[in-house]
C-alpha cells in the first residue's frame, strides 16, 4: 500500500448518504436492487479525487460502516475502491447462501480497532486522522481520535456527537467536509476556501458559522427559588 500522509475515514449511514441501510436492507430481503435504493450525498466522487492531492496533502481515504459491506460496496462502486470500504462482514452457508453468523462488526470499539489497524497499515502518526461520522456508533472513535490531536467531524444535529467533535458541518453536499479540512490542517482563510470552491466550479452560497446554547430551563422549589414575591 502507498504510504499516504494522512488517513481520512468517513462512516457512510446518514453521513454520505441519507438513508439508514440497515433499515433499507430489513425492507428489501429477496430484492436484488437494495443499492439503488440508497441516495448518497451528491459530490461523492469528486471528494475521493480531491483528497488525493489537497494543497500538498495526500489523504487515503476509506468508508468504515456498520453496515454490511456488501451493501455499502454497491452504493459507492465507481466511487471508492471496494478494498477500501470496510463494513460489517458475515459468514454464509456455502450450500444455502443464508447467513450463518457474523464475523465482524465495524462500530463502537470495532471503529477503533479498524481504525488503528488501518494507521499501522500505512503507518502515520495519530494527529494526521481526519474521522468523519454522524451517530452514536461514532462516539467512541471521536473520544479516541481527540484524545490522540486527530480531526474529528461531525455532519449531523445529533447532540451527543457535536458535544464530542470538534467541528460540525450540516449539508447536503459530500464536499461541506473539506472546510474544516482546509482551515484545521491545510490553515486556509475563509476567503481562500471560497476561491477554491469557485475553482472547481461551486459557489459556497450559504456559509454559516454559528455557535449554539441548546439548554432546558425548568423550575425548581426551595429557599431562593419559584416566582418573584410580590410586595
Amino acid at each position: 500500500m502507498q504510504r499516504a500522509d494522512y488517513l481520512f475515514i468517513s462512516d457512510f449511514d446518514q453521513t454520505f448518504s441519507f438513508n439508514d441501510s440497515g433499515f433499507v436492507l430489513s425492507e428489501l430481503i429477496g430484492v436484488n436492487d437494495f443499492a439503488e435504493r440508497i441516495r448518497l450525498k451528491q459530490n461523492i466522487r469528486l471528494l475521493s479525487q480531491l483528497l488525493e492531492n489537497l494543497d500538498g496533502h495526500r489523504f487515503s481515504y476509506y468508508v468504515v460502516s456498520a453496515a454490511p459491506r456488501e451493501l455499502v460496496q454497491s452504493a459507492l462502486e465507481g466511487i471508492v475502491p471496494q478494498d477500501h470500504i470496510i463494513g460489517t462482514e458475515f459468514r454464509y452457508d456455502r450450500a444455502t447462501g443464508e447467513i450463518q453468523s457474523i464475523a465482524r462488526v465495524p462500530a463502537g470499539y470495532g471503529k477503533v480497532a479498524v481504525l488503528e489497524e488501518l494507521r499501522e497499515q500505512l503507518p502515520l502518526s495519530h494527529h494526521r486522522i481526519v474521522y468523519v461520522g454522524d451517530g452514536s456508533s461514532d462516539v467512541h472513535v471521536m473520544l479516541h481520535r481527540n484524545r490522540l490531536d486527530g480531526l474529528t467531524i461531525a455532519v449531523s444535529q445529533n447532540k451527543y456527537i457535536n458535544q464530542i467533535a470538534q467541528r460540525t458541518v450540516l449539508s447536503d453536499d459530500a464536499l461541506s467536509v473539506l472546510i474544516p479540512v482546509l482551515e484545521s490542517i491545510a490553515g486556509w482563510t475563509p476567503m481562500r476556501i471560497r476561491e477554491f470552491f469557485e475553482l472547481h466550479g461551486f459557489a459556497l452560497h450559504e456559509w454559516e458559522k454559528v455557535q449554539t446554547d441548546s439548554l432546558t430551563i425548568l423550575p425548581v422549589s426551595g429557599p431562593g427559588f419559584g416566582a418573584p414575591e410580590v410586595v
